[in-house]
């Protein structure tokens, strides 16, 4: 390891964040500041780490944001290794962070699935490639060589030949319905603002501003 990692840093001066900045719920003020992500030009601006619980240890991933409505909407196979996570237990935590904009969000919510109607209409419109990949990885399994795919996605694409690709059963979308979400903006001298929303009920947040 190079010893001179200690010495990386970045002094963050780009904006602030302040109280008088926030949305009364957090999912608007996330959806003011992914519009502001989006009109940088920043590639894959919807990539999020997404943590669950794996035998009793934390584990993340990266995983696509396809949609924000009561909740934070992604899809993915449900038997891999992140689905069955899922399963066993519904509380997860999304990470997105723009180093361009010097901006994090964090949330933590439960997971629950899309509706078999949502999942479908998503999986219409990805491309035809996507689609029969869907059937081809059986995702998180141990496979013995890369062979094992290419011949998987021929037999898809003979089956399906000149027909609709159906959505398999066991891929789907799922909703992080947030319970807590976090704004943190970059700032001087490691003197970052951090702004929580809490979830007091249904329709009500407390903000609360943390120490860096």
């Amino acid at each position: 390891m190079n010893h001179n990692i200690a010495n990386i840093r970045t002094d963050y001066t780009l904006k602030g964040l302040h109280e008088s900045d926030l949305e009364v719920n957090p999912l608007h003020q996330f959806t003011k500041w992914f519009n502001e992500v989006l009109a940088s030009g920043l590639e894959e601006p919807n990539a999020m780490i997404l943590g669950t619980i794996h035998h009793q240890f934390p584990t993340s991933r990266v995983v696509l944001l396809k949609d924000l409505d009561t909740g934070f909407k992604f899809f993915t196979n449900y038997l891999s290794s992140k689905g069955r996570d899922m399963e066993k237990n519904p509380n997860v935590s999304l990470t997105f962070f723009w180093k361009e904009l010097q901006r994090q969000v964090r949330i933590e919510g439960i997971v629950e699935k899309t509706t078999a109607a949502e999942s479908d209409a998503y999986f219409e419109s990805r491309p035809r490639g996507s689609q029969i990949g869907a059937w081809v990885s059986i995702q998180s399994s141990v496979i013995a060589n890369r062979e094992v795919l290419e011949i998987a996605t021929q037999e898809f694409e003979t089956k399906f030949e000149g027909i609709p690709v159906p959505r398999p059963e066991h891929w789907g979308g799922y909703r992080v319905i947030p319970r807590y979400v976090e704004f943190w903006q970059g700032r001087p001298s490691r003197l970052h603002d951090r702004l929580a929303y809490i979830k007091i009920d249904e329709d009500n947040w407390r903000i609360e501003r943390l120490s860096p």
